[in-house]
């Protein structure tokens, strides 16, 4: 009556070892490190920074408990905090003595001490949150300037184009800042020109000026639009940044906006802080231009001659020098998708760019209409233009194209992250950086841990005093709800924040309610005069409904928290509902399967120690044991 099959102890067994697993790297603790990678594609990671970086913490008397070359970065572990502060400075100074240019990212990191075969396992400590293990803060400025900028900029090329369309003639269109300024020969084409720009471009308000036989028409900004534009910049970027850290792959970030130009980025128990400020810092927007391919376009190339009037002068990854057209073809704004590969003849690294229905009529006249010449792919960085590669047109362009050149794999990949994560509307600098370490976090991590340790021994001793040895296997039933609830974070990478230590607080409380309505269907069978084997048969299968019902209605109110919830709220609901899922596997069906193993093996059961059993009928009371 009361056995299970060997399946089931296997399902058991198994469960518990896995649980076991992956909730041990969570004791190793972690250790204060220095991280260093690379800030710029022409900088390299190699045995020789290794060095450089060894040398340095030797100079200044630090002796670091590992010190190691991990794929593209290196990490410098330490006893503690004040040897990873001193750490940072130095190998800081020695690898970017330029700190306007700085070649290298040195940030701090926590790295965990949990040993490398449980790593090779995929077995990772959970990430703790800002208010339990710190983590990176960031304060991002937005140029509010270039997003206008940017956009009187696509206006210029829009506006220009309409002409064309129109044909009305102009002596010239340039732009300075956020003003648009048209040239015209003669009233009537200005006249022709103001009723286009009224009709297909209402941002913008005109003024016409009259001198030397020449109408000068000047465009700006109407200020309601540029609030618009500065608007759109911010949530622009926070939806680029929220991509980006997704891509990243951390657990719930905090991203949002702070007064009109500012957003606040907080990243809680991530791991790899050299790599998240590397991604966030960078500025990645992507713009196709003709190559200047005139005489004195060739000649500036050379180094023989000045840079044309609207032109710019732009580097390769070479270091050779291209004349590229300030007119945009293409932006950033256009791309739909972007994915590392490589080039089918050359075997390089490359990546594959695919633009919108809008973007892909562009491309195929502008191809059309240039066939044999330049054209430069311009990648801007923190401000920076460089040419990734200025391939000749070969044939019409049309939705799909790819980059490639002088890159890496690794480059390939960020970059394509980067592009796909999408464009920022306008540059963003770093201008307040905060790296929280663990001490901030202790007193929590103290708090939150003995609110779960001793939660759990008062319902252990309660439910030992009170059901005897019913009890003990509830309680061995509840640390195991508590092992599985730890490894399932654990194997999600969820952030365990201050809220979610409270679940998981309130979380053993309610497991223990299975167990509860387990132990009072038995006694209830014992009063009314089972034998003990078929009242431990009879509670575990009739208490079972009740147990789904009461679980199923406390999931349904977590799911609403996780769903509608955000922050804190969504923190806990996470743990809320695993700890729900983990309770009724190890407050049914494990806690059974070790009475079927203590009394199921029993023929002739006489009694079970559940506690006292009171009998209703006879006023008197029986003591199991």
């Amino acid at each position: 009556m009361n056995r299970y099959p060997v399946w089931k102890y296997a399902i058991i067994v198994i469960a518990v070892v896995i649980g076991a697993l992956y909730a041990l790297p969570n004791l190793f603790g972690e250790s204060p490190a220095v991280q260093v990678s690379v800030a710029k594609p022409s900088m390299k990671i190699d045995a020789a920074t290794l060095i450089r970086v060894e040398e340095t913490l030797k100079a200044a008397g630090l002796t670091p408990d590992a010190l190691v070359l991990e794929g593209t970065s290196i990490k410098a572990r330490f006893t503690n905090t004040d040897a990873q502060l001193k750490a940072k400075d130095a190998i800081q100074k020695t690898l970017n003595p330029d700190v306007a240019e700085p070649g290298y990212v040195v940030a701090l990191n926590l790295l965990t001490r949990s040993p490398g075969w449980l790593s090779a396992l995929n077995a990772f400590p959970m990430y703790l949150g800002l208010d339990l293990r710190g983590g990176v803060h960031f304060m991002l400025q937005v140029d509010m300037q270039a997003a206008l900028s940017k956009k009187a900029e696509s206006l210029t090329g829009d506006i220009r184009s309409g002409l064309r369309e129109k044909n009305v003639r102009h002596s010239g269109i340039t732009r300075s800042g956020k003003t648009i300024e048209i040239r015209f020969r003669d009233a009537p084409a200005a006249d022709a020109a103001k009723r286009l720009i009224q009709d297909q471009f209402p941002d913008l308000e005109t003024v016409e000026i009259s001198e030397a036989g020449e109408v000068r028409m000047v465009a700006t900004i109407r200020p309601a639009s540029a609030r618009n534009v500065q608007d759109q910049a911010i949530k622009q970027n926070i939806t680029t940044l929220h991509n980006r850290i997704n891509e990243l792959g951390v657990a719930e970030p905090v991203i949002q906006q702070q007064g009109l130009d500012r957003i606040v980025v907080q990243l809680p128990g991530v791991q790899d802080t050299a790599k998240a400020k590397d991604i966030l810092g960078r500025t990645a927007t992507l713009e196709l231009r003709m190559v200047d391919d005139s005489t004195e376009g060739r000649a500036a190339e050379m180094g023989t001659g000045m840079v044309p009037f609207g032109s710019e002068r732009f580097l390769e990854r070479d270091g050779r020098a291209v004349i590229v057209k300030k007119q945009v073809i293409l932006s950033g704004d256009s791309l739909t998708d972007a994915q590392p590969g490589f080039d089918s003849q050359t075997q390089q690294p490359k990546v594959d760019l695919t633009v919108d229905a809008k973007g892909g009529r562009i491309m195929r006249d502008v191809s059309r209409e240039n066939l044999k010449k330049r054209m430069a792919i311009v990648l801007f960085e923190k401000g920076r233009g460089e040419v990734l590669t200025a391939p000749v047109i070969q044939g019409e362009l049309g939705n799909r194209f790819q980059i490639s050149g002088s890159m890496t794999v690794v480059e390939a990949n960020d970059l394509a992250l980067l592009l796909r994560a999408g464009s920022l509307a306008a540059p963003m600098e770093i201008i307040e950086e905060r790296t929280i370490g663990p001490s901030l976090g202790a007193e929590n991590i103290a708090k939150g841990f003995n609110s779960v340790t001793w939660g759990f021994l008062a319902v252990a001793l309660f439910m030992c005093v009170y059901y005897m040895l019913f009890g003990v296997i509830s309680s061995i039933a509840l640390g195991v709800n508590l092992l599985l609830l730890v490894a399932l974070l654990s194997m999600l990478q969820a952030t365990l924040t201050l809220p979610g230590m409270a679940a998981m607080a309130l979380v053993l409380g309610m497991a223990i309610d299975s167990n509860v309505l387990i132990n009072e269907r038995v006694r209830e069978e014992l009063r009314g005069g089972a034998s003990p084997q078929a009242a431990i048969h009879a509670g575990y299968d009739r208490a079972w409904a009740t147990i789904i019902d009461s679980n199923v209605t406390t999931l349904i109110a977590g799911l609403a928290l996780l769903a509608f919830g955000s922050g804190p709220v969504r923190g806990f609901a996470v743990v809320h509902c695993l700890g729900i899922l983990t309770s009724m596997f190890s407050g049914v069906f494990f806690s059974r399967g070790i009475v079927n193993l203590w009394y199921g093996r029993q023929k002739k059961l006489k009694a079970v120690s559940i506690g006292t059993v009171w009998r209703p009928d006879s006023g008197n009371q029986v003591t199991t044991s």
